[in-house]
């Protein structure tokens, strides 16, 4: 079982960035797919932004497409989403993920809250 934390959310005024982070406790870090899904205030769970084991390739929803963008470092076990231009509605719960293909997560973090006013 690969535990992931989250850090990096907060409080923003809308325009602003933030960088999200995402440690993973498991040194076949590279074995996986990462991705950021979140959660908005009284909504479901949705798909935010994928990579792929080493990188090669990223895959977004069309809501943040252009805004947010998605990486990793091997190295240190760790997975990024570097969040730009950022909208009220981009106020969600923001959780990490790890699985055996971008398309197919196995597990989530505990997730972080990330406020955007306006």
């Amino acid at each position: 079982q690969v535990q992931l934390v989250e850090s990096g959310g907060g409080l923003v005024q809308a325009g602003g960035s933030l960088r999200l982070s995402c440690a993973a406790s498991t040194h076949a870090f590279s074995r996986y797919a990462m991705a950021w899904f979140r959660q908005p205030p009284g909504k479901g769970r949705e798909f935010e932004a994928a990579i792929v084991r080493n990188g090669g390739s990223t895959y977004y929803a069309q809501s943040v497409k252009g805004r947010f963008t998605i990486s990793r470092d091997n190295a240190k076990n760790t997975a990024y989403l570097q969040m730009n231009s950022l909208k009220p509605e981009d106020t969600a719960v923001y959780y990490c993920a790890y699985g055996r293909g971008w398309q197919d997560m196995e597990g989530w973090g505990q997730g972080t809250q990330v406020t955007v006013s306006s």
